[in-house]
């Protein structure tokens, strides 16, 4: 059986990135500690332009409300993920980063101070949902902790 003390965890609310966490959760040793990392994919910016935003201020309005609205509901599940981990009595921490999945966990792996990553699989062909991609290469090639990458629930 695996255990880490110390666990860095991929996850944005996702029936993957539960997997994730359940696995996280469960693979944490006593008295650990679990710091999620949210990423926004930056690819969202570029879903503000459209031919209803036609003057700045509503283009910066609506821009703020697709930030809040991102916001809440990364905090709504962060709080899901700390009371369950509070429950089995390990540290929490939540990060939210702005950018590319593969680079922001990159980025924060090397910080360093994790025993182990933990991310969920991609989707199955065919499940609904935005794809961003992590780039595994990338983050494999820079990696200097071991990654668990946790079976997608429907396969």
């Amino acid at each position: 059986m695996i255990s880490a003390r110390t666990i860095l965890l991929a996850s944005h609310g996702t029936a993957g990135a539960r997997a994730a966490e359940k696995v996280a959760l469960d693979i944490c040793a006593d008295g650990g500690r679990i710091h999620q990392l949210v990423v926004v994919p930056d690819l969202w910016k570029g879903m503000l332009g459209d031919d209803w935003l036609n003057n700045a201020a509503v283009h910066i309005r609506f821009g703020r409300y697709v930030e809040n609205q991102l916001q809440r509901e990364i905090a709504e599940h962060a709080a899901v993920v700390e009371a369950e981990a509070t429950r089995r009595r390990l540290a929490y921490s939540c990060e939210i980063r702005l950018g590319k999945p593969a680079e922001s966990l990159a980025a924060v792996a090397a910080a360093g101070g994790h025993d182990l990553i933990v991310v969920g699989s991609p989707r199955p062909k065919g499940a609904p949902g935005l794809r961003s991609r992590l780039a595994t290469e990338l983050l494999v090639r820079t990696l200097k902790v071991p990654l668990l990458v946790v079976p997608h629930p429907d396969r």
